[in-house]
């Protein structure tokens, strides 16, 4: 399979973050996340697997690899007596599992709005006709709503074999599925707009 220097780019960056942070996680004895570090594996590996059928422009390689790095950044790097992700942006409202806007909930939207991103993505290249269509719009908006829901199962599972996860609550569940949601409608809006107006 030939590679593009491109590719090769974000694959180093993604690799080396990757090990750094698992390096970090079994230094602290965060095994919570060493179990995300397993599922990142599989997701480049699905990525590379994939790559010359989907032809995923550079800045998407990009997008899923910045992903990658703030989910890691979000349980390894420690904030306030916690870890990045409880720190609060911006309070806009809400206290406890409740309170908005949390650095873990900005991940969400933006990770699931990238996830609707590549899924259009592959939607139009394999099935051109669609583009511009609603079904081009909403099928990806749903998958990434979807693939959130399977994250959240992914956390699930966390939760049930490790013990001392910082997970959260159903607050934190239905929290995480409404931000998935958000940043999957905001990734299609701003798709079908640039798209018209280019």
């Amino acid at each position: 399979m030939q590679i593009k220097s491109r590719e090769w780019a974000v694959f180093w960056f993604t690799i080396t973050y990757v090990a750094g942070f698992t390096i970090w996680f079994f230094s602290r004895g965060n095994y919570e996340f060493i179990w995300y570090v397993l599922t990142m594996m599989g997701m480049i590996a699905l990525a590379a697997l994939g790559l010359r059928k989907a032809e995923f422009p550079a800045a998407l390689l990009w997008a899923l690899s910045l992903w990658g790095l703030a989910h890691m950044a979000g349980g390894g790097v420690p904030v306030g007596g916690s870890v990045l992700y409880n720190w609060m942006i911006w309070h806009v409202g809400g206290e406890g599992e409740l309170a908005i806007l949390k650095y873990d909930q900005a991940v969400h939207a933006y990770g699931f709005g990238v996830t609707a991103w590549m899924l259009w993505h592959l939607m139009v290249r394999h099935y051109p006709a669609t583009e511009g269509s609603w079904t081009a719009l909403t099928y990806p908006a749903f998958g990434a709503m979807g693939l959130g829901a399977l994250n959240e199962i992914i956390e699930f599972i966390a939760v049930l074999g490790i013990p001392d996860t910082n997970v959260g609550g159903y607050y934190n569940t239905g929290l995480d599925l409404v931000f998935n949601a958000a940043g999957a409608i905001v990734a299609v809006v701003t798709i079908a707009l640039v798209r018209r107006f280019r």
